[in-house]
């Protein structure tokens, strides 16, 4: 965006923190840069303001947006399907529109009287990537005799501490096959010199175990067999792309125990707990309605655990080729209903809130996106 002209008063990458005691002691920063967002937004007085994501900061200020009268339309909703259900009234009172990316969300908004449209998943409508197996071995020193097998431990550096271990542990059990490499991509919020230190530290545990760090997780799913992917948006992409996987992820006991309470889904979504008691958190899992993939967390996520869970998807089985023909399916779910792209829509929609400006005749003046 900033290429394209966008002036930046506040870059978010500055004010994004993870964890209480991090946000805390962030807090006079942040506050600063959202006070001197919000004196520029009062300042220019933009026409209409566009919302993505963030929820935090952006249900605030739009608060402050309709304050000022300016259309707001929110793109990518916050989970408020799933947990914080309280904050449902900020948008209801705040926001113009809302352009959901998951298809269950606009009945859930529109329900609630909320002005809501599905356009589809940008990611769903990206082309597969073009390299080819072989040109991919080459560029990153795999084996093209081998199945490969991609791990997916977070985009964060408290994800990749707290899933990466047990994921080294689980590609460990597997190379005892020999059949085996893997490919760890490198997120774009990620240092991949601090990838490579926490491996080459990991590893002098798990013996001659070696990972293939590669800087595109599109292609990495592509050229993978079967891949274990930490829950997330990781997952969207591995369903779009078809590569059959397993979910796992870990948090702190506290946080595990507080999401277990306060994650409840409306009769939108049609979720059941498993045997342990806990609701499926995998996107494409509450897209699909079932279970299509393997969730293993907290407890359950060991290596022990995850190794079996993966072996059926990595033979030509029954499981495989469901799970592939489930994942079509989520695919289908996220594209597009219409013949426009999600950013064409949204862009449709701020267009149409966007002030009309008379001719010299006195007509209003119209425009397409």
């Amino acid at each position: 965006m900033a290429e394209a002209g966008l002036d930046r008063i506040v870059r978010a990458e500055d004010v994004a923190h993870m964890g209480i005691t991090e946000v805390i002691r962030h807090m006079p920063y942040i506050y600063g840069e959202y006070r001197r967002l919000v004196a520029s937004i009062k300042k220019r007085r933009p026409d209409v303001a566009i919302l993505i994501d963030f929820p935090d900061v952006n249900l605030r200020l739009a608060r402050e947006l309709r304050r000022l009268d300016i259309p707001v339309v929110y793109f990518v909703s916050p989970q408020l399907w799933a947990w914080k259900r309280k904050r449902l009234r900020w948008v209801q009172q705040r926001v113009s529109r809302m352009m959901v990316i998951f298809p269950f969300e606009e009945a859930f908004y529109r329900a609630r009287g909320v002005d809501a449209k599905f356009v589809g998943h940008p990611l769903a409508e990206l082309p597969l990537p073009t390299i080819s197996r072989e040109d991919y071995a080459t560029s990153h020193g795999l084996d093209p005799a081998k199945q490969w097998i991609a791990l997916l431990p977070g985009s964060r550096r408290k994800e990749v501490h707290l899933n990466l271990p047990e994921l080294l542990r689980t590609a460990t059990i597997l190379s005892n096959q020999g059949e085996y490499e893997f490919i760890l991509p490198v997120a774009s919020t990620m240092d991949g010199s601090y990838l490579q230190s926490f491996l080459q530290n990991a590893t002098s545990n798990t013996g001659q175990l070696r990972i293939h760090l590669v800087p595109d997780a599109r292609a990495a799913l592509h050229h993978a067999r079967a891949s274990i992917v930490a829950s997330g948006t990781a997952t969207v992409q591995a369903a779009v792309i078809g590569n059959p996987f397993v979910v796992v992820y870990r948090v702190s006991p506290l946080t595990f125990a507080l999401a277990k309470r306060l994650i409840r889904y409306p009769a939108e979504i049609p979720a059941q707990p498993d045997a342990h008691g806990n609701l499926p958190i995998a996107m494409v899992n509450l897209i699909a309605g079932r279970r299509i993939v393997p969730e293993l967390i907290q407890q359950q996520f060991t290596a022990v655990n995850v190794a079996p869970a993966l072996r059926p998807l990595l033979a030509d089985t029954a499981e495989r080729a469901r799970m592939v023909a489930d994942l079509a399916e989520v695919r289908q779910r996220l594209a597009s209903d219409t013949d426009s792209s999600p950013i064409h829509q949204v862009c449709n929609a701020i267009d149409a809130l966007l002030p009309r400006p008379a001719d010299a005749s006195g007509l209003i003046s119209t425009a397409s996106v």
